[in-house]
């Protein structure tokens, strides 16, 4: 009885282990697929974070630009009243 169950059982582990490498196979593609979807939105946060830092610049440029043209024109006012 035991050597017509044996090729039965073997023939039956074998399958679970194909089985237990696909699973592990699709799980590893899974994962695999999910970190290369991360690394790809880490880029593109990056990219819209370095482009938001620029334009912050930008606008920090113009505030100072603006601040600079002010002094100026208070400097030509205090100048003027001085003056008189």
């Amino acid at each position: 009885m035991a050597a017509l169950q044996a090729p039965v059982i073997m023939m039956s582990q074998n399958r679970q282990e194909d089985k237990d490498r696909e699973r592990a196979r699709n799980d590893y593609m899974i994962n695999l697929k999910a970190e290369l979807e991360i690394r790809e939105l880490h880029e593109k946060i990056d990219h819209l974070i370095i482009r938001k830092e620029q334009e912050l610049i930008e606008v920090q440029r113009d505030q100072v630009e603006k601040l600079h043209d002010l002094l100026k024109r208070m400097e030509k006012i205090e100048a003027a009243f001085k003056n008189k």
